[in-house]
């Protein structure tokens, strides 16, 4: 609180309205509650990111000349992080001692919030994923595959053919998770809709849900080279005709004082 009473947040929106609208309230006031206008949002917004473009100086200036050394925060998809980092953080370690890198895992909408305002340095993601502000640099492609239960109809050898999928077939990551997104989008299947479809929370849940018979499923190609698959009861498939891919990059916001820093962990994690 200031000494006027007012919360920090609600003086920063106040002089910020003051030189942009003159006369726009910036907050509302009800009884026990303060809250923001959408005229005092924007301007939180927009000193987040002066506060982050200068957290971002601030890092540079002290790691110049020392590239990727020093804090690096850095976001990962969960379809991702389990089976890229542990293969490729060993290198990054020995080739960049000084590197202290902040893992934090989440769902693509949220990383991509928290570069944008500042919480991140960077974040691998997959695309195709639409997002303003955003720059990124190519890690690789990583194949979309089928997975089956054995003695499925699908299970039998030689690639799925298109069409041959059915909504009512599958079972998927829950709503959030942009892998979910991308393979119904690759197939021009409909999500299912309805409280009776089985949705998993993460890959290896439902790779024991395809093992169980629940039904068919799809998985990125670096977690079957990891060895999430190999397990009883499960087959796995290519698509036929063209394979669907989901582009795996390293993204940083527009602007970034750190944007060589992300190129260069993108080089460093390059998919083989």
């Amino acid at each position: 609180m200031d000494r006027h009473g007012f919360p920090y947040s609600e003086r920063l929106c106040r002089s910020h309205a003051s030189h942009s609208a003159p006369g726009a309230p910036v907050v509302e006031r009800t009884r026990g509650n303060v809250q923001l206008t959408a005229v005092g949002a924007e301007a939180v917004r927009r000193a987040e990111d002066v506060l982050a473009r200068t957290e971002d100086l601030v890092e540079a200036a002290r790691n110049a000349g020392k590239p990727l050394s020093g804090r690096f925060r850095l976001g990962v998809i969960p379809t991702v992080a389990p089976f890229l980092l542990p293969a490729r953080l060993p290198d990054i370690k020995r080739d960049y001692p000084a590197l202290r890198l902040f893992i934090r895992e989440d769902l693509t909408p949220r990383l991509v919030a928290a570069l944008k305002s500042g919480h991140l340095d960077a974040a691998v993601i997959a695309l195709p994923y639409s997002a303003a502000g955003i720059d990124h640099a190519r890690i690789g492609d990583d194949e979309i595959l089928a997975a089956a239960p054995v003695g499925h109809a699908l299970a039998g050898p030689g690639p799925i053919a298109p069409g041959s999928l059915k909504a009512e077939d599958l079972i998927l990551l829950e709503d959030g998770h942009c892998l979910r997104d991308q393979a119904l989008a690759a197939f021009d299947i409909e999500a299912p809709k309805g409280d009776d479809v089985f949705a998993a929370t993460s890959l290896h849940t439902l790779v024991q849900m395809v093992s169980s018979g629940l039904g068919v499923s799809f998985l990125p190609e670096m977690a079957v080279r990891a060895g999430l698959a190999d397990m009883p009861g499960v087959v796995v498939r290519p698509i036929a005709a063209k394979a669907p891919r989901r582009e795996i990059v390293v993204a940083w916001r527009t602007g970034s004082s750190r944007a060589a820093e992300a190129k260069l962990l993108a080089e460093a994690l390059t998919l083989d």
